[in-house]
């Protein structure tokens, strides 16, 4: 296996570097404290669309989509470390056009959705018009089996409709969300992953409502959010259905692999940046006559966080190369090794960089509250670490079938 850059995975990530550090990192706390001291805070800042544009210009858009004429034409690995340059920030993602779930929603659209589709909705995301939201988890149901799934998407002539109520949708927040996935029940009766349909549904379609904003760990994530949404008689064209009915888990499996990629290296670019912070405050503060590296055991949590870190670095660019060069499906233990594993990784770095930060590290003085939280979340995220310990297991007992 070969994980060094291509000439054009190095340029990229030179590229990507150097306008974070020139202009992200240095605007990135003023951004916040503007945000913070808002009444509304629902909203877009001016400097994000400057930076937008001006990554943009620069060719630093869309890095994640593997199309040299839609994106910049880097294979997954390639794109990996690039990720985890932007992983160190809260807003770096949507800067550059790469950040969750619209990115693989745009994935979801470049490889199933059709012409029409693609037109109305793929076009302006890919230009950083709009946002989007996915629809799956519900709140009445254990969502860790997505069989469990009540909300319906049910076939009425010429049209789908849409009935339920979901939670956990992320994006729906923002004030340019102009487009749903909504992932629901078409055909009971056929076999178990062929049941269910993805449905494209424009944000001011009647019978979608946000009933409320919801939380995570005290924060609302502001300007994405996650929210509650109800669906009720949600008529639209039968053409809105991605790819056809019942084709809903097959597209599933298909956008969560690069997703999921996507969000262990940015854990891995957070994990780093956790990890930065906690060596420059425990050699720049003293306490007892010593600087804090020297006390209490904390040489050994930096040790122990660099092992962490190399370790699920490793695992993820493994599961990337698998996809180029194997597809999917043959690195489906990988990408649960990995989705278990970066979000724990990242805790834990977090949790010692707090530690050594004392009561500021709890604060909004410092990025690791939040990081700490974004790191919890995501081992829920995208499957419990539960099940993909479960997935794991199962695919290695499947070696000693006889």
């Amino acid at each position: 296996m070969e994980f060094s850059l291509s000439p054009k995975a190095q340029d990229y990530y030179d590229r990507v570097k150097r306008f974070m550090d020139e202009h992200v990192t240095p605007a990135e706390e003023a951004y916040h404290q503007e945000l913070q001291s808002l009444d509304n805070k629902w909203v877009v800042l001016p400097l994000i669309e400057q930076l937008k544009a001006k990554a943009k210009a620069e060719g630093l858009w869309n890095m994640f989509l593997p199309d040299d004429k839609l994106g910049a034409g880097l294979s997954v690995t390639d794109y990996a470390s690039v990720a985890e340059l932007t992983g160190r920030s809260a807003i770096a993602p949507e800067i550059f056009n790469c950040n969750a779930p619209d990115t693989g929603n745009m994935e979801v659209l470049y490889h199933y959705g059709n012409e029409e589709q693609k037109t109305q909705w793929l076009t302006p995301l890919l230009a950083g018009e709009i946002r989007s939201a996915f629809c799956m988890t519900e709140p009445g149901v254990a969502s860790s089996d997505a069989t469990n799934m009540a909300a319906t998407a049910k076939i009425d002539g010429d049209e789908v409709v849409l009935n339920g109520t979901k939670w956990w949708s992320t994006g729906i927040g923002h004030p340019n969300c102009k487009v749903l996935i909504f992932m629901g029940l078409t055909d009971p009766t056929a076999g178990r992953h062929a049941q269910h349909s993805m449905v494209l549904v424009p944000r001011d379609t009647p019978g979608v409502k946000v009933t409320r904003m919801l939380t995570a760990m005290g924060m609302y994530d502001e300007p994405y959010g996650h929210g509650e949404v109800e669906f009720t008689n949600v008529r639209l064209p039968k053409s809105s259905i991605i790819a056809g009915p019942g084709r809903g888990f097959e597209i599933a499996q298909g956008r969560l692999g690069p997703g999921r990629i996507h969000h262990c290296m940015r854990l891995i670019g957070l994990s780093e940046l956790a990890l930065e912070l906690m060596c420059k405050r425990g050699t720049e503060r003293v306490a007892f006559g010593k600087p804090l590296v020297n006390l209490g055991g904390n040489r050994e949590r930096i040790a122990e966080a660099r092992i962490m870190i190399e370790q699920a670095r490793l695992l993820v660019l493994k599961a990337a190369w698998l996809i180029d060069n194997k597809g999917v499906f043959a690195a489906m233990s990988e990408i649960s090794q990995i989705k278990v594993i970066c979000p724990n990784v990242a805790q834990k770095v977090v949790d010692m960089a707090m530690q050594i930060h004392g009561g500021g590290g709890m604060s909004q003085d410092f990025p690791l509250a939040a990081a700490w939280t974004a790191a919890r979340a995501l081992r829920l995220a995208d499957g419990p670490d539960e099940v993909h310990r479960g997935l794991i297991a199962k695919f290695e007992l499947m070696k000693y079938k006889n």
